[in-house]
């Protein structure tokens, strides 16, 4: 595969989950003005603070403005409309590359959020926009698994939206943890209860983490559950292993070494992930152990950036002698 596609198709899914991703944020902190208004001028939440970019210089402060902003300043390149937008740009110079279904649904989201009617429904309804941003990108992922190739370029694409899942659910926890859990106690003070249940609808995550914890809310369990649960998608475990799936398959199709630095990184932190104990990282704090995820998933992107899409000139030489693509 030509390096040029396999970056179209790394970024197009790396967008799309980016843009999913503030969509869900933006909403959440929205409905919580319904029940804990606050003045226009008061500093955003952290989980705004956390979205890509954070909150620029001379950036509104407002909640309402400041999400009316990530939403539709398409000269920021941290908005929703910003992202959706790269993404279909990457998915137009490669459509034969993906399904024409595909194609269709992302243009589709893309013209839905450039209406001149969006604007106005957002001022009305935001949840309903919103949400019809977030069924737009589930239904991409799913009509990209049903009529796509399981194959290397599907791959690109896991790695891509995995990737980016687990930097942004470090971000966000990241950010609530600074602002909410200063200390190693296992409580929570009753005026923060529901920004701990906001911080989990942030990640889709209130009622799987209800089936095993309960109602409960403890610091500790919201840690592991995001951190280390094997089987909820939008955990960071998760989405590290489905990085290393998608490395592993590509590695196959390009008969490249799965010793490679990117492959090796991302077992690294797999590993780690697989035999972490939560009072462990509790005791030596949270958020370094949350930045340091977030470096190693920086590594693992330059890594395998520099293996299979921007590699040295040399590099493309010996394997079009070998006969990789």
């Amino acid at each position: 595969m030509l390096s040029r596609v396999a970056d179209s198709l790394y970024w197009m899914s790396r967008y799309l989950e980016r843009a999913e991703h503030i969509a869900r944020v933006v909403d959440v902190q929205l409905n919580r003005l319904l029940e804990a208004p606050v003045t226009g001028g008061q500093r955003s939440h952290p989980l705004l603070d956390s979205l890509p970019g954070g909150p620029s210089a001379g950036a509104p402060t407002g909640y309402y403005e400041r999400a009316r902003a990530l939403t539709f300043d398409a000269t920021n390149e941290s908005s929703l409309a910003y992202c959706i937008e790269r993404a279909r740009e990457n998915a137009r110079q490669i459509r034969e590359q993906i399904s024409s279904e595909m194609w269709e649904q992302l243009n589709q989201l893309f013209l839905f959020v450039r209406q001149p009617s969006s604007l106005e429904s957002w001022d009305a309804e935001p949840h309903q926009f919103f949400q019809a941003v977030k069924d737009g990108s589930h239904l991409f992922q799913g009509i990209a698994d049903s009529t796509m190739n399981h194959s290397e370029g599907w791959d690109f694409i896991q790695v891509g939206r995995f990737i980016e899942r687990a930097c942004s659910v470090a971000a966000l926890l990241d950010g609530h943890y600074a602002a909410f859990h200063k200390t190693i106690s296992d409580s929570i003070e009753p005026k923060e209860y529901f920004d701990w249940v906001y911080l989990l609808k942030s990640c889709t995550a209130f009622e799987m983490y209800c089936k095993v914890y309960t109602a409960n809310l403890r610091p500790y369990s919201v840690a592991e559950f995001l951190l280390l649960n094997a089987e909820f998608p939008h955990s960071v475990r998760f989405s590290i292993e489905m990085v290393q799936n998608g490395l592993s398959g590509i590695a196959e199709a390009t008969r490249a070494q799965k010793s490679g630095r990117a492959h090796r990184l991302a077992g690294r932190l797999v590993a780690a992930l697989n035999y972490s104990q939560i009072d462990e990282i509790i005791a030596q704090g949270v958020n370094p152990y949350l930045k340091d995820i977030q470096q190693q998933c920086s590594g693992i992107h330059s890594a395998f950036y520099q293996t299979y899409i921007s590699y040295p000139i040399d590099t493309a030489r010996l394997r079009l002698e070998s006969g990789q693509q």
